[in-house]
């Protein structure tokens, strides 16, 4: 199983952080180290800088919408009023059908941490579907015809949605919970020494 966290330009370094080391735990405790966590984006292999002061991570493959699996698309940091303008390019960038293809794809969960979500809902992909996003996004995410739910994580099977940037572990917990059990999400609470917070929607 292959599960991609998306960079573009302008990321939220914790959006994509906090559920890389979540999932890559959870795989290794339970027993599974072929499950790989990657970091990926719509251009390929290179260097990606966040919208924290340069951060910059680096994407080891391009966007892959067939390995079966989860993509994780992580909201923008930076400025309150510069995030809607990166949230903005991504929903017009080349990662968006590659995103849509991958939503298309019965073996792919497609998941978002805080403005993940709002960015996919303005590329027209979350019409219909419940979902939340950070608490000062959910009147724009409820624009983009997407039924905004105040909750820690939103799970509407093949996508699954969380809130505000800390949001990132709990994803990360419940989808370590749905992908190898209670048990091994316990262990990973433990190991990080870390209380999931808020109610999961189904």
């Amino acid at each position: 199983m292959l599960m991609q966290i998306v960079l573009f330009e302008g990321f939220d370094p914790l959006d994509v952080v906090a559920p890389f080391e979540v999932l890559a735990a959870g795989a290794d405790l339970a027993g599974r180290p072929e499950d790989e966590v990657r970091l990926v984006a719509a251009d390929g292999p290179g260097a990606v800088v966040s919208g924290t002061r340069g951060l910059t991570l680096h994407a080891a493959a391009a966007i892959d919408p067939d390995a079966p699996g989860y993509v994780i698309v992580p909201g923008a940091s930076g400025a309150v009023d510069a995030i809607p303008v990166l949230l903005g390019r991504f929903a017009q960038s080349a990662a968006v059908p590659l995103v849509r293809s991958a939503m298309g794809n019965p073996r792919v969960t497609v998941a978002t941490v805080c403005g993940g979500s709002l960015a996919l809902g303005m590329a027209g992909l979350l019409a219909g579907r419940p979902a939340v996003t950070h608490t000062l996004g959910m009147e724009a995410l409820a624009a983009t015809g997407a039924r905004a739910v105040r909750a820690r994580v939103v799970d509407d099977g093949d996508l699954v949605t969380a809130g505000g940037v800390t949001s990132g572990l709990d994803l990360g917990l419940h989808l370590v919970e749905r992908e190898y059990g209670a048990p091994v999400a316990l262990a990973v609470e433990a190991l990080f020494e870390y209380e999931r917070r808020g109610t999961v929607h189904r």
